[in-house]
């Protein structure tokens, strides 16, 4: 398993967008996912950690 630097502190995001959900990422096998509406299938999406 190779291990990815990961910066433990707040960057500065700016973005522009259509639709923005808020929620937390759950377990899924070896990783982890968030649900995102169903209208947003086969749309370019973007998912930005908020917490350390």
């Amino acid at each position: 398993m190779v291990k990815r630097d990961v910066s433990e502190q707040p960057i500065e995001i700016w973005m522009e967008g259509y639709e923005v959900v808020e929620k937390i990422a759950k377990p899924c096998a070896t990783s982890a996912s968030v649900l995102v509406p169903k209208g947003w299938i086969g749309k370019k999406v973007r998912i930005v950690r908020l917490e350390p």
